[in-house]
């Protein structure tokens, strides 16, 4: 069995659809725990230690988030920032998170056809994400394909609440480790391996 340590990061939840659905029944994954750093810290004034032993305590690390900007909300880069110190996440002696895993689940408004090479967006998301796949490299982590909900402007209620349901299953069958890193190698994103 995993834990899962979920950054949730969204500095307007109470404006979102779908995060709200997403994380409405977390509380009945016992392995789950759910650290909002803009609940927790509303004044950007993050404490260090905490985060530190809470990545400690967990097996996967999770970004949640809209994708801002084509990267993540600011308080989540100052987490990173902050909490990712040389000598403990990374550097000669920094081994705090090695062998650990982490991804991204992420929210977007354009749909998936605007995150292609040909489209507006000129990049795959996987492509925007590569700053945070090398930091959990640096860091010694195994950075797994990201889990994607897109066109959310667009979404019917129907269709967030199948999203909602099959975000828990992922969650389950990751703390149930039904999923091997070898499993996953060859996919951009952790919905192509679903729908494979």
């Amino acid at each position: 069995m995993s834990k899962i340590l979920i950054l949730f990061a969204h500095p307007a939840l109470e404006k979102s659809r779908v995060n709200k659905q997403l994380l409405r029944n977390l509380n009945s994954i016992p392995d789950v725990t759910l650290n909002d750093i803009y609940e927790e810290y509303y004044d950007f004034n993050i404490d260090i230690e905490r985060e530190k032993e809470l990545l400690v305590q967990h097996d996967l690390i999770i970004f949640q988030h809209p994708f801002f900007w084509y990267s993540t909300p600011a308080l989540l880069k100052q987490w990173q920032d902050l909490v990712l110190e040389h000598g403990w996440a990374y550097g000669s002696k920094g081994k705090a998170l090695v062998g650990k895993k982490m991804m991204n689940i992420i929210t977007t408004g354009g749909s998936s056809q605007a995150y292609k090479k040909e489209s507006i967006n000129q990049h795959t998301i996987r492509e925007f994400l590569l700053p945070i796949e090398q930091t959990a490299k640096l860091c010694g982590m195994i950075y797994m394909p990201p889990y994607l909900i897109q066109g959310t402007h667009r979404l019917t209620e129907n269709e967030i609440e199948d999203y909602a349901k099959e975000y828990l299953k992922l969650l389950k069958d990751l703390c149930e480790d039904k999923f091997s890193f070898n499993d996953l190698l060859g996919f951009a994103t952790f919905n192509d391996f679903l729908q494979k």
